[in-house]
């Protein structure tokens, strides 16, 4: 892993991420997960190093990675899709990407020891999309499957729908 994540550094020349092939670097990455399932560093470096740098298709390359992997154990491998979440929102613009991701995230990383706001990732992105009911019903089916039980959590939630609402007015 050491070896990958140094590789940039040659002898006498520096290679800049975005020159890097990043089909070799996922090939890599997914050998290392491969060699150690319950590693958590390939998707660390995945979504914090090589999705930060400034070319679209690289950043997708590494979030759908994330993403991929996510699925083999969601309930520890979190973090990375939650971050991949922002990075879709926030830096590649893309609120279908982003909503995918954090759908992922309410639906698969159930452990109740993943913070609420992993799963409720989903929500905000439904409200900034003007997704208003589904919002509603996502928030009803939490409630119904005991996902989502803090009383003032519930009702936050509901004032910002409500809000919304009354802004669409």
């Amino acid at each position: 892993m050491l070896w990958l994540q140094a590789f940039d550094n040659q002898p006498g020349m520096s290679i800049p991420f975005r020159a890097l092939d990043y089909d070799r670097i996922r090939e890599w990455l997914a050998r290392i997960l491969a060699l150690d399932p319950r590693g958590q560093y390939p998707l660390l470096v995945a979504s914090r190093l090589y999705a930060q740098v400034p070319v679209p298709d690289k950043q997708r390359a590494m979030l759908a990675f994330v993403y991929e992997r996510f699925f083999d154990d969601p309930n520890r491998r979190w973090p990375w899709l939650a971050h991949g979440v922002i990075l879709a929102r926030y830096r590649l613009n893309d609120l279908s990407l982003a909503l995918k991701y954090a759908t992922a995230l309410t639906n698969h990383a159930t452990d109740p020891h993943v913070p609420y706001w992993v799963r409720g990732m989903t929500i905000t992105l439904l409200e900034e999309m003007g997704e208003i009911e589904s919002a509603r019903v996502l928030i009803g089916k939490l409630i119904k499957h005991g996902t989502l039980t803090d009383s003032n959590e519930i009702r936050f939630l509901e004032r910002g729908l409500d809000e919304k609402i009354g802004q669409q007015k």
